[in-house]
């Protein structure tokens, strides 16, 4: 009997250890299973968000890259235009000072040319003056200098032309 006895205290002890302590050490496993569960889905939600902010800044990074890219090209583009038209103006520049150069040599050439006349006039009227001093006359002093002109306009004095 006391055996049957003993069988019965060890199911009613199993009985009262299951009501007061096996059901809440299982809630209490369940919970923490469910908690444990939930962090983990968390940690992969997190890990999926990670990853999509990490593919949203490489993004960005890649566009901004282009966007400097662009502005770099951009930049050398007007600096090239620049020189360009720098370059254009400057031989625009030059091109004026050659033809103001041309025609200060050419104002120069006339005014020599001017003067070599006048400086040949004065000697032929001298000369002419001195070989026939008492013969001629004032008109045919003006005849005689004008068919002299008129030969050194055909004949160069130099290399400048009369």
């Amino acid at each position: 009997m006391t055996f049957f006895a003993q069988i019965l205290n060890f199911l009613i002890l199993v009985a009262i250890l299951r009501a007061l302590c096996y059901k809440p050490v299982v809630r209490m496993i369940q919970a923490r299973e469910d908690k444990i569960a939930e962090s983990l889905e968390k940690a992969d939600a997190d890990v999926a968000a990670a990853e999509e902010l990490k593919a949203k800044y490489q993004a960005q990074l890649a566009e901004a890259r282009e966007q400097a890219q662009a502005i770099t090209d951009k930049a050398e583009k007007v600096a090239s235009q620049l020189r360009e038209d720098k370059l254009q103006e400057t031989k625009r520049e030059v091109e004026q000072m050659k033809e103001s150069a041309r025609a200060e040599i050419q104002r120069d050439q006339e005014r020599a040319q001017d003067q070599i006349r006048a400086q040949v006039v004065a000697l032929s009227i001298q000369a002419a003056g001195k070989i026939v001093s008492d013969k001629m006359t004032a008109d045919a002093d003006a005849e005689e200098v004008g068919k002299f002109i008129d030969t050194l306009d055909k004949d160069k004095i130099g290399d400048l032309s009369c």
